[in-house]
């Protein structure tokens, strides 16, 4: 083997050891989990995950369980279901998620970890509101049921359903309608005819006479 040749391989030599240590290190990167660590990442196939409404953005998500998958950022109030773990015979894994549009996409464990408690919350941070809201179509359909059923006129019916007094109701109607006020102020007047005012958030002021409705009129707030 002549000189030149000699150098060629010993230069080749570091280049390839290199080459096989970086694929090495790839491999590990991609095949660092243990089967009992896989199985407690497999526990939250099944459950369902929130954003959290207090952060700008959502996490990365990818159209495939691959590195180079095309990402996206789903809407904040897209809840979402892990629907599978991939990649566990290769010790490659990934979520595999359904959104609640039906879009499905995955996302790295370590990814997710990371984001967990912080963008992915694993409570639904819109319940409250949906069980007010729920709670206030209720209340509104017993509302309405109730007035359907009394001896009024069709006006005054009419009226009712829309939240608007009619003179003439007493006070316990009136708050069946309209609801209760945020105040109450009790006078007597001249004749001792008992005289009460209520008032409402909207600038709204009603006034009773012994018990029945006699005067509405609107106040600024």
């Amino acid at each position: 083997m002549v000189a030149g040749e000699q150098r060629k391989m010993i230069s080749f030599v570091p280049l390839f050891l290199a080459l096989l240590l970086f694929c090495d290190g790839a491999a590990l990167a991609s095949h660092h989990y243990t089967d009992k660590q896989l199985e407690a990442l497999a526990e939250r196939v099944g459950k369902t995950f929130w954003f959290n409404p207090a952060q700008e953005k959502t996490p990365l998500f990818s159209a495939t369980p691959a590195p180079s998958g095309a990402t996206f950022r789903p809407a904040v109030k897209e809840s979402f279901e892990i629907t599978e773990l991939t990649g566990q015979a290769i010790k490659d894994p990934y979520y595999k998620v359904r959104f609640a549009s039906g879009k499905v996409a995955y996302i790295r464990p370590e990814m997710f970890h990371e984001e967990l408690n912080a963008t992915i919350l694993s409570v639904d941070p819109w319940a409250e509101a949906r069980k007010k809201k729920e709670q206030g179509a209720e209340d509104e359909k017993k509302r309405a049921d109730w007035i359907n059923a009394q001896p009024w006129s069709p006006a005054v019916k009419e009226a009712s359903l829309r939240k608007q007094p009619t003179l003439g109701l007493n006070s316990a109607e009136i708050k069946r309608v309209v609801g209760p006020p945020i105040r109450i102020t009790k006078t007597h007047g001249p004749i001792k005819v008992a005289e009460e005012h209520w008032f409402y958030a909207d600038g709204s002021v009603l006034t009773f006479h012994n018990g029945l409705l006699s005067k509405v009129e609107k106040r600024e707030k």
